[in-house]
């Protein structure tokens, strides 16, 4: 324990004054450290990496506008619009607790609609490569 000029305890712990006895004692609470924090899923720089190079593919041929990364407790979600103000048209989503099922990656269409699920995330994307090869013939 270290304290400060200002007699502040430096231990990542906060000192309290209890009213018992005029508050003459003192309580001593623990802050939550980062790991007692809720954690969130995220993607990684792989995961980004790639998702983000189909993202460019489809920006380039005039098919997406925007998108979105929402990070959660139990999943990630990266979302893509061809307006922003619309709901998204796709939704790439990681679900570690699918991870030993079904694959922590999909492809989510904009009704619902499960387009691809799978346990790596570029086979999982392949599915974008067909509506790229479409718009670049048609």
């Amino acid at each position: 324990m270290l304290e400060d000029s200002a007699g502040v305890l430096r231990t990542g712990a906060i000192l309290t004054q209890s009213p018992v006895n005029g508050g003459a004692s003192a309580d001593l609470v623990a802050f939550p450290t980062a790991n007692a924090r809720a954690a969130v899923v995220s993607f990684d720089r792989r995961e980004l990496s790639q998702i983000l190079g189909v993202y460019g593919r489809m920006v380039a041929s005039g098919e997406w506008r925007d998108y979105a990364i929402d990070m959660l407790k139990d999943r990630a979600v990266f979302s893509i619009f061809r307006r922003t103000s619309e709901m998204p048209l796709y939704r790439i989503v990681k679900d570690p607790k699918l991870a030993r099922r079904q694959g922590a990656y999909q492809v989510v269409a904009a009704g619902g609609v499960v387009l691809k699920r799978g346990h790596e995330l570029a086979a999982v994307l392949k599915v974008f490569d067909r509506n790229l090869r479409v718009a670049e013939n048609g």
